[in-house]
């Protein structure tokens, strides 16, 4: 597993491509960077920690960080730390994948995200 690639799951493809319908955002790595923060956000660990990657999406770290990888980066580190493991590149990887999983599948599942401005009133909360 490599920080470099980033490749998601058939669901999270379908459940992305449902949100992209719904709310006008027409690219991945905005959506994937919304689900990842909102994953974050959630103390709670992710109960799925193997994910099948078996979509034709994916995006590179530059793609999906842009010019603010290393606050990502650093905000993932944080993460495995607070989960109880060694920062290393295998951790920090498996833990942004299983975290935008989680954070696509809370937007998905989000019936009043319409708007980009439905999007910001999360960050609000």
């Amino acid at each position: 597993m490599s920080l470099e690639t980033i490749r998601l799951s058939q669901t999270a493809r379908d459940q992305l491509v449902w949100l992209k319908r719904h709310t006008g955002i027409t690219h991945w790595n905005v959506l994937c960077r919304w689900a990842l923060a909102l994953s974050l956000r959630d103390g709670s660990t992710p109960l799925v920690k193997e994910i099948v990657t078996d979509s034709n999406v994916e995006m590179s770290w530059k793609t999906f960080a842009g010019s603010h990888g290393d606050i990502y980066l650093a905000l993932l580190k944080q993460r495995c730390i607070a989960d109880g493991e060694e920062p290393t590149d295998e951790a920090v990887s498996r833990t942004l994948l299983v975290h935008i999983h989680r954070g696509v599948g809370f937007l998905h599942g989000r019936s009043d995200l319409r708007s980009i401005s439905d999007f910001v009133s999360l960050a609000v909360v």
